[in-house]
């Protein structure tokens, strides 16, 4: 079993605000994950992609990706479906030259679609995209769906993980805020490891924060509104750390609080308090 924990982004106490310098400071934290955010667009040369995977190789830094926001491959419209096609694809080439072992995104949208049109849409897209990226002799890259926080998103737990035994490098990515929002306020850790359980997992790639959700009337279920430090316990983090442990599961945890990488020291606490050696 290994851990690796790290925030989303550049960390707040890095004077060098580069992806490089981001890097070195979740070395000097004695922290283990990077991710690299490209959620406003696909800003990186694959030459720089290159360089950031070789510090983090020489600094034992774990990467991941996290894609652009403005993807839908729900869309009924085809050029919007294409350009989300290529903002992820554009994120698995980078993927592949710095060696992050995943691209995480928001799959996309219902639309007035029944959730089985948007599952077939979506996984349309990914089978276009699993065979781009064999093309282009991408082998180590997985393609994570984020369990998404709105109703109106495409990503329950229960639709990913049907969605990932039936299409091949594709695994969820697991954000219990989102989750907590999206059921109003409930979370059962047990439960979604259980729901995991079946797709045998090697690594599993959780986002982790707390957030503000607003409830949806009349329904039983919420939308995120904003992400907040992980002191506000919604969802708690404790209970899930202690289900990690219990199960022995290798685990990236991404710090998505608006304090990033202190709240990524935060969580190492808490596991470092139930004798997890880092």
């Amino acid at each position: 079993m290994k851990i690796f924990l790290g925030p989303a982004g550049v960390p707040i106490s890095s004077k060098d605000r580069s992806t490089i310098g981001g890097i070195k400071q979740v070395s000097n934290l004695k922290l283990s994950a990077f991710e690299c955010e490209f959620v406003r667009g696909v800003n990186m040369s694959l030459e720089m992609a290159k360089e950031v995977g070789s510090t983090a190789k020489e600094l034992n830094i774990k990467l991941s990706i996290h894609a652009p926001y403005a993807i839908n491959l729900s869309s009924a419209d085809k050029k919007v479906v294409e350009a989300s096609k290529k903002r992820i694809f554009d994120s698995c080439l980078r993927a592949n030259e710095m060696n992050a072992w995943i691209v995480v995104f928001h799959p996309g949208y219902y639309s007035g679609l029944p959730s089985e049109k948007a599952f077939e849409a979506v996984k349309l897209a990914c089978e276009d995209l699993v065979d781009r990226m064999k093309t282009q002799g991408i082998k180590n890259v997985l393609l994570g769906l984020e369990t998404t926080g709105r109703v109106s998103q495409f990503g329950t737990l229960d639709e990913l993980v049907r969605f990932c035994k039936e299409t091949k490098c594709c695994v969820p990515a697991v954000d219990p805020a989102h989750m907590f929002a999206r059921q109003a306020g409930r979370i059962n850790y047990e439960e979604i490891f259980d729901k995991l359980k079946p797709l045998k997992l090697e690594h599993i790639h959780i986002h982790f924060s707390s957030v503000k959700w607003r409830p949806v009337k009349a329904t039983g279920t919420g939308n995120e509104w904003y992400h907040m430090e992980i002191k506000n316990e919604q969802p708690p983090f404790e209970p899930l750390a202690k289900e990690i442990l219990k199960r022995k599961l290798d685990m990236t945890i991404i710090s998505e609080s608006p304090v990033l990488e202190q709240d990524s020291l935060a969580m190492k606490k808490v596991f470092e308090k139930l004798n997890y050696k880092f």
